[in-house]
């Protein structure tokens, strides 16, 4: 999620004056207002006492005070109507033009989204790193944190791409931030044999990487021969034989998932990963026994994953993608409904300290590819209330909630998890909070990506 537009609103004219006289009643309506209520009564009282003649018999006095006091309540009556027409003809910003008309006085003040468009888009230009590396040539792009210490600092293929996400995300609204130049820079990161790796993983291209590469690159035109072609180069190594880390882990799964259907829709394995997904849901009791996913795919019973939020809106924004491209059958459906269901079903009342949108931790364990002794660790982090936004966004699962009467469940859900999104951002960046690199690329991404995905769903035209 990761980019957005900001315009600017055309200059409308001042409308025109009032007539010479349409403030008279607001002016004669404050002046009358300043004795205030006690004193009015008073001087009714006075006026009355005055009037009355001392030999008026006592049902004439009582007559007389009645009709006064009917008098007196209406003209309060008018006074008040005239009140409330004169303050809006006022205005309330004190001198200057006169207030424009109230249908528009009246309209909702921006949102925060604008804003943190602008902070993000400035924080990427300041923090754009333009290397000229003595191999690959000319590199322009992110490293994996806004906050990296190390000097200088080399852009990486899992920052620039997710850097390249979100001025995708953003919008393109001047050349200080070239797109063309950051998909050269993707090129120029591949590996020789193709696919890409994170910097922690060396010279050996790993699926989730590619794919997250390979839907940037597709995000920004680029040419559909070659994606095409390095994503068959990524499924052909995306299998049990050369992957089986891989294909074990839920997130690795629906990320490749997710960058195939950019990349390369038509790809053959699209529809093998989906059915991977759909075949190692778990149940959960404590549920009303809905399917929901772990961190992990396939395990034996005895060591069956535990159900897991952010891994189940995974699955299920993967699920919602792959039913666009591919349709779904019966069971697939099944899945992808018992998954929201899921969701919708948390036991916490106040989403606000609910457990389902606390941020989540994995590690990706494969053999190293040099030294036979040690393994390979990718420590991956989860922004879990920006997946539950998109999850709970997707327009199934707005059908489950509506067919089902549970909106209001998935209202409050939505809000929460929108809620600890905005939370995490500051001055147009996202913190993971307690960890040397706490200000990673790909969460930026996400959480405005979240925030935009929630804007456009409930963006209501007027009229």
């Amino acid at each position: 999620m990761s980019q957005q537009q900001l315009g600017r609103s055309p200059v409308r004219p001042d409308p025109p004056p009032p007539p010479p006289d349409a403030s008279r009643p607001g002016r004669f309506v404050g002046w009358l207002g300043g004795f205030g209520c006690a004193a009015a009564a008073y001087a009714v009282f006075q006026s009355l006492v005055g009037v009355l003649p001392e030999t008026l018999s006592a049902d004439a006095a009582r007559y007389g005070i009645a009709a006064v006091s009917g008098v007196g309540t209406g003209v309060a009556a008018w006074l008040a109507a005239a009140l409330l027409r004169a303050r809006p003809e006022q205005g309330a910003a004190g001198p200057g033009p006169v207030a424009a008309p109230a249908r528009a006085a009246l309209a909702p003040a921006p949102g925060p989204f604008p804003a943190l468009a602008a902070a993000a888009h400035t924080a990427l230009r300041a923090d754009l790193a333009v290397v000229d590396d003595p191999v690959r040539g000319l590199l322009t792009g992110w490293a994996h944190a806004l906050d990296e210490q190390t000097r200088p600092v080399l852009p990486t293929p899992t920052g620039t791409a997710y850097g390249l996400h979100v001025l995708l995300e953003l919008g393109v609204q001047d050349g200080r931030l070239s797109t063309s130049d950051l998909v050269d820079t993707l090129w120029r990161l591949r590996l020789p044999d193709g696919g890409w790796a994170a910097r922690s993983q060396g010279s050996v291209p790993r699926p989730e990487v590619t794919a997250l590469v390979l839907g940037a690159l597709a995000r920004a035109g680029a040419d559909p021969a070659r994606l095409a072609d390095e994503a068959a180069r990524c499924a052909a190594r995306f299998t049990a034989d050369l992957e089986p880390s891989g294909l074990a882990r839920t997130h690795v799964v629906t990320t490749v998932l997710r960058g195939l259907l950019r990349a390369a829709p038509d790809a053959p394995a699209i529809a093998r990963l989906r059915d991977s997904l759909v075949d190692h849901t778990i149940t959960d009791p404590a549920r009303e026994h809905r399917r929901c996913w772990g961190a992990t795919l396939g395990l034996p019973a005895a060591h069956a994953t535990r159900p897991s939020p952010v891994h189940t809106a995974l699955a299920v924004v993967a699920l919602d993608r792959a039913a666009r491209v591919l349709g779904e059958d019966a069971n697939t459906r099944a899945a992808r409904e018992d998954g929201i269901r899921w969701l919708l079903a948390c036991p916490t009342p106040d989403h606000d300290t609910c457990a389902d949108l606390v941020n989540a931790q994995e590690e990706v364990r494969r053999p190293h590819p040099e030294v036979a002794w040690r393994q390979e660790v990718l420590f991956v982090r989860h922004f879990t209330a920006a997946w539950m936004v998109r999850a709970l966004l997707t327009p199934g699962a707005w059908e489950v909630a509506a067919a089902e009467g549970r909106e209001e469940a998935w209202r409050a859900l939505v809000a929460s998890a929108v809620t600890a999104v905005l939370r995490a951002e500051r001055d147009g960046v996202w913190h993971w909070d307690g960890h040397d690199l706490g200000r990673p690329l790909w969460m930026t991404y996400q959480g405005l990506s979240a925030l935009r995905a929630h804007a456009v769903w409930m963006y209501q035209p007027e009229g």
